[in-house]
């Protein structure tokens, strides 16, 4: 199976583009620097390689370099999806179950290689998959394809399969005599020191923990791992200098990821005040996933700008908003899986509607998010020595974060994707 899909890989998806100039001068109208609340107007970037060798107002261009014009655009890091599902497509073409037990291996990767270009092509240059929901560990060989240029895409970290407390998770629905395959790894007690283990073996960068879920005994979601437990998690990654995320809506499974040591929870969206400080005292971010829960709500039958608005996406606007009164740093990840690949703008989007500003919608999605995913050595600004991941878009979208939608330029570690 391993070398149906390596051969698949290689024959579904073109290679990035290869040879181009040593040296490329790009004039934007602006730049957006991924720090700075508003663009420089009139600033030119130097790339040299795969790094930005210059920035600023008087760059020229060296003999035999390339000259590239994007009258019109703002040029700014290239963005980055702290939270995706490559092998999910979205749920209003195939319900979460049906992809987990019916979709093969090789079905699903192929998607996954066109997911992964439509993320690219839309600027963002780096995502953070959290979980291959049932599909092994086809996220870090996609990651290997993408690093040997097989295929296009954007800098994968990936979790592989993710953690689950027994009993907690899906697929669900069938007669209590069999027992289907899930969605992530099942593991409790002693025996998570040996999975998150074996998870690293098998190419993890993040370990990502469903610190909560829909078991509880109404169906609503409820505790899974004790604070101990998800302490054993965090220090078994951590030997090995990796980090820990977490899925955690109630208050409950948020406050014990935070206080085991896990670095982002994801959803958070029945937050509380107190968890929300306990977050800001404990440097935990959030990844709120605020277009995932827009997207079920209208494939429910909701017409946004028509009617109330259902009660989920009510909550999600509340907690989002007492998370940003509280200062709890904010990582852009959307969940996108759950909707369509390349759509990913969507989050940004929304995050503005529920209360940020345009411009720290944008930090989320570069230097901020570049911080809480430790790269920020590597990516998420435009700046001298840093990973030439740079996108231009037609308008400011520092004033108006549609423009997000209109990408005309995209360069990762130097090599133009898009033009």
């Amino acid at each position: 199976m391993h070398r149906l899909i390596a051969l698949m890989l290689l024959l579904i998806a073109a290679p990035l583009a290869a040879q181009q100039p040593a040296e490329v001068l790009l004039r934007p109208a602006r730049v957006f620097d991924g720090v700075n609340p508003r663009p420089h107007e009139g600033w030119s970037v130097l790339v040299r390689g795969d790094r930005i060798a210059e920035v600023g107002p008087n760059v020229r261009a060296p003999a035999g370099a390339s000259i590239i014009d994007l009258p019109g655009t703002t040029l700014m890091p290239g963005m980055i999806e702290g939270h995706s599902h490559v092998l999910l497509h979205a749920y209003n073409e195939t319900v979460w179950n049906d992809q987990v037990l019916k979709e093969s291996l090789g079905v699903r990767t192929a998607r996954a290689v066109n997911h992964l270009r439509s993320t690219l092509m839309a600027g963002f240059t780096t995502i953070r998959d959290l979980g291959t929901e049932g599909a092994g560990y086809a996220d870090a060989e996609l990651k290997q394809a993408v690093e040997a240029q097989i295929i296009p895409g954007p800098r994968m970290l990936v979790t592989t399969r993710a953690i689950v407390a027994t009993g907690s998770y899906g697929p669900k629905g069938f007669a209590l005599e069999w027992r289907v395959p899930q969605g992530a790894e099942e593991a409790d007690g002693p025996d998570l020191v040996r999975v998150v283990r074996d998870q690293i073996g098998h190419g993890a960068d993040w370990i990502k923990v469903y610190a909560d879920y829909r078991w509880g005994a109404r169906g609503e979601a409820a505790p899974t791992f004790s604070e101990e437990e998800l302490r054993t998690i965090v220090e078994t990654a951590r030997s090995s200098g990796r980090p820990v995320v977490a899925h955690a809506s109630t208050a409950e499974a948020m406050r014990r990821a935070v206080l085991a040591g896990i670095e982002t929870i994801e959803h958070g969206d029945n937050g509380t005040p107190e968890v929300f400080r306990l977050m800001v005292e404990r440097r935990v971010a959030l990844c709120p996933t605020l277009a995932a829960g827009d997207a079920i709500a209208q494939y429910g039958g909701w017409k946004k700008g028509e009617g109330a608005e259902p009660a989920g996406v009510g909550r999600k606007r509340a907690s989002f908003k007492a998370a940003l009164s509280a200062g709890v740093t904010i990582l852009s990840g959307s969940d996108v899986g759950v909707f369509t690949h390349g759509d990913n703008a969507r989050e940004l989007e929304l995050m503005v509607d529920y209360g940020m500003t345009p411009a720290a919608a944008l930090q989320s999605a570069t230097s901020t998010g570049a911080r809480v995913l430790h790269m920020e050595d590597r990516i998420g600004q435009v700046k001298e020595g840093l990973l030439a991941d740079l996108v231009a878009v037609e308008g400011d979208p520092t004033r108006d974060i549609r423009a997000l939608r209109r990408v005309k330029f995209v360069m990762r570690d130097g090599a133009i994707v898009k033009r």
